[in-house]
């Protein structure tokens, strides 16, 4: 390769790698509006966080109770837990 010709073949490459750092404009101006969709088509109700009346279900005896069992479970091993759904049994 002559000596010549090493500056523009560098010349070359060069313009060709600058070429993946070129804005753009198309793709940017769309980023993130699928995700924003996604997010949009999740919400059933969008005046729903705007309710500030209480939630009426259970009484505040049974969600207590409820609420410490679940803690309970963590804490404490349940023996039925590992029996196994289903069960075979082999014929002599």
């Amino acid at each position: 390769m002559s000596i010549r010709r090493l500056p523009i073949l560098l010349a070359v490459m060069l313009g060709a790698l600058l070429q993946g750092c070129s804005s753009t404009p198309r793709f940017n101006q769309h980023f993130g509006a699928s995700v924003r969709a996604n997010l949009a088509a999740q919400v059933i109700e969008p005046a729903a966080a705007a309710n500030t009346n209480p939630v009426h279900g259970m009484d505040g005896a049974a969600a207590l109770s409820a609420q410490e069992r679940y803690q309970r479970s963590f804490k404490e091993h349940d023996p039925s837990a590992n029996q196994p759904l289903i069960t075979v049994s082999r014929g002599k």
